[in-house]
C-alpha cells in the first residue's frame, strides 16, 4: 500500500498559522500590562504623593511603550509578511514557532529592564533585553530569506518589487541589534536608544523606505 503524496498547505491552513501566530503575540502583549501596577498607598500617605508616585514608575511605562510597540511591528510585518507566503512546509513552522519563542520572552525582558534600568546592573538588563530583539530579528530574517530564496514559498501573485524590498530592510536587521547588544556594555541608555530607533525604522513600510524619488 502506496502512502500518498504530502499536498502543499491549503490557503485555509496558511490562515490558520497566521492566526495562531496573532493569538500568541496578542497574549503576549497582554502581558506586557501586568508590568503596570498601582502604587502602594502607605498608612498615613498622603494623596498628593500620588502623581509622584506615578511618575516614579516612569521606566515601566517607557519599558511597556516599547515592548508594545515592538511585538505591534512584529504583528505588522508577520501579518505583511504572509501576504506573500502562499504555503509553508515543516521548516518553516519551526521557524515560526522560534519566533513566536521568542517574542514570548519580551514581557520578561520588559520586566527586567524597567526594574533595573536605574539600578547598577542596567547595562545586563539591558544586554538581555538585546538579545531578545536580537534573536528575533535573526529568526524573522531567516523565516523571510527562506521563504523568499527562488521564492520557494511565495505565492504566485507577490510582486517582486515587494520581495526586493522587504529583503533590503530585513538584511541589517541583525547586525544593527548586534550593534545594539554589545552597545549595552559601555551604556545601557545608548543601547536602549539604539532599540527604539530601529523598532522606528521597521515600523515604517518598506515600500516607502525604497520609493525611486519622482
Amino acid at each position: 500500500m502506496t502512502t500518498p503524496p504530502t499536498q502543499p498547505p491549503t490557503e485555509n491552513e496558511t490562515g490558520r498559522l497566521e492566526a495562531f501566530s496573532d493569538g500568541v503575540l496578542a497574549v503576549a502583549i497582554t502581558l506586557l500590562a501586568l508590568n503596570i501596577s498601582v502604587p502602594l498607598r502607605e498608612s498615613g500617605h498622603p494623596w498628593h504623593g500620588l502623581a509622584a508616585a506615578l511618575a516614579g514608575q516612569w521606566p515601566v511605562y517607557l519599558a511597556y511603550l516599547l515592548s508594545f510597540l515592538t511585538i505591534l511591528i512584529i504583528w505588522v510585518n508577520h501579518h505583511n509578511l504572509f501576504k506573500l507566503i502562499g504555503h509553508f512546509d515543516q521548516l518553516f513552522l519551526l521557524l515560526n514557532g522560534l519566533l513566536l519563542m521568542v517574542v514570548t520572552l519580551i514581557p520578561f525582558a520588559t520586566t527586567l529592564l524597567a526594574d533595573y534600568i536605574q539600578q547598577p546592573d542596567q547595562k545586563t538588563a539591558q544586554a538581555v533585553y538585546a538579545t531578545v530583539s536580537l534573536l528575533m530579528a535573526i529568526i524573522f530574517n531567516r523565516m523571510w530569506a527562506y521563504a523568499s530564496r527562488d521564492r520557494r514559498l511565495l505565492s504566485a501573485d507577490a510582486e517582486q518589487k515587494q520581495v526586493d524590498a522587504i529583503t533590503r530592510q530585513y538584511r541589517f536587521g541583525p547586525i544593527l541589534y548586534l550593534s545594539a547588544f554589545g552597545l549595552a556594555f559601555v551604556s545601557a541608555q545608548a543601547s536602549l536608544a539604539v532599540c527604539i530607533g530601529l523598532a522606528v525604522f521597521f515600523a515604517v513600510p518598506s515600500g516607502l523606505l525604497h520609493r525611486a524619488p519622482g
